[in-house]
C-alpha cells in the first residue's frame, strides 16, 4: 500500500480541505485524520463511529494523604514546585517524571498514566477513517499519532486497500514527525504569502532533507497572489522538488465546507479539476517507482 501525508507549514492553508477532496478521488483507501490536537477531517467526513478506545499516555504523581508520613523528601526533590507545603501534587505542574516517587521513603506516592484522549475507527461514505481526539492541554499528540497510522495500515491490510491518505498536522514539531515517518509521499499545502513561502521552505527541509520522502508543493488560493506564487513555483524546481500544481481561491470550497461536503460532491468547478490534476500526479509518481 502507498500512504500519502498532506501536511502544511501553518495552520489554515487548506490542508484539510485537499485531503477531503482526495477522498473522492481514490476508490481503495483508508482515511486516517492525524492533526489529533484540532482535528476536523470529520466535519466533512461525518464518522459514524464502529470502534472505540481510550489513549493514556503520560504520568501524574498522587500523594496518599493517609499514608504520607509529611517528612519533605517530595518536596525537596522536585524541580518543577509541583508539589505544595500541604503535600498536594498540581497536575498541571506536574511534568510525570517520577522523581518524587523514587525518592519516598515510604512509597506513599502513586503515578499512574493520564488519560489524554481517545481514538477511533469509524465509517464514511468515502470507507473507512480512523481519527483521534486529544483531551484539552494533553501532551504527546505524536504518541497519538503514532498510533492513528498505525491503526490505519492495520484496517488498510484488513480491507486490502491501496492507500492511505492521512490528513497530517501542520508545522514541523512532533506531530509532523510522528505523521511523516515512512510515508510513500507527501504533500505541502501552502500559500501565496511571504510567511507561507518561509513555512514551506522548512516543512521541506524537514520532509525532504531528513526524512527523504518524495515531496509535493500545491499552492492554495495562488491567485490571490501570482507573484509569490511564481517565487513558490520557481522555489520548487530550483529545488528540485515536485511542482504539484496550483488551486485557485473559489467561494464554492467555503460553500461546499458550510454544507459538510468536499468540492467533488458541491459541483464540478475548475477548482475541482485543479485538485484532480494534483492527485494524478501523486498518483503517476508512486506508480512509476512501484514499476
Amino acid at each position: 500500500m502507498k500512504e500519502i501525508v498532506i501536511i502544511s507549514g501553518k495552520g489554515g492553508t487548506g490542508k484539510t480541505t485537499i485531503t477531503a477532496a482526495f477522498a473522492s478521488l481514490v476508490d481503495q483507501k483508508i482515511m486516517a485524520d492525524c492533526d489529533v490536537d484540532a482535528a476536523d477531517l470529520h466535519l466533512i467526513l461525518k464518522p459514524e463511529i464502529q470502534y472505540q478506545e481510550d489513549f493514556y499516555s503520560g504520568h501524574t504523581a498522587f500523594i496518599r494523604e493517609k499514608d504520607c508520613t509529611r517528612c519533605g523528601k517530595c518536596v525537596a526533590v522536585c524541580q518543577f514546585d509541583a508539589i505544595s507545603p500541604d503535600f498536594v501534587v498540581d497536575a498541571v505542574s506536574c511534568e510525570g517524571c517520577g522523581v518524587c516517587v523514587h525518592f519516598c521513603p515510604v512509597q506513599a506516592i502513586d503515578f499512574p498514566e493520564n488519560l489524554s484522549g481517545q481514538w477511533f475507527i469509524s465509517r464514511t461514505r468515502f470507507g473507512t477513517l480512523v481519527h483521534a481526539r486529544l483531551g484539552i492541554a494533553e501532551e504527546n499528540s505524536g504518541k497519538l499519532v503514532s498510533l492513528v497510522r498505525r491503526q490505519a495500515k492495520e484496517q488498510a491490510k484488513k480491507e486490502n486497500s491501496d492507500y492511505i491518505i492521512v490528513d497530517g498536522a501542520p508545522g514541523i514539531g512532533c506531530p509532523v514527525i510522528s505523521s511523516l515517518t515512512g510515508a510513500s509521499a507527501v504533500l505541502v499545502v501552502t500559500e501565496p504569502t511571504l510567511s507561507g513561502l518561509h513555512d514551506l521552505e522548512r516543512v521541506i527541509q524537514l520532509a525532504n532533507k531528513y526524512f527523504q520522502i518524495p515531496t509535493f508543493v500545491c499552492v492554495n488560493k495562488f491567485d490571490l497572489n501570482r507573484e509569490i506564487s511564481d517565487q513558490i513555483e520557481n522555489f520548487c524546481y530550483e529545488n528540485q522538488i515536485h511542482f504539484g500544481g496550483k488551486v485557485r481561491y473559489d467561494e464554492a470550497i467555503i460553500k461546499a465546507m458550510v454544507q459538510g461536503k468536499n468540492i467533488f460532491e458541491y459541483r464540478s468547478s475548475p477548482v475541482a479539476d485543479e485538485i484532480a490534476a494534483i492527485w494524478k500526479k501523486i498518483e503517476d509518481f508512486l506508480n512509476s517507482i512501484a514499476n
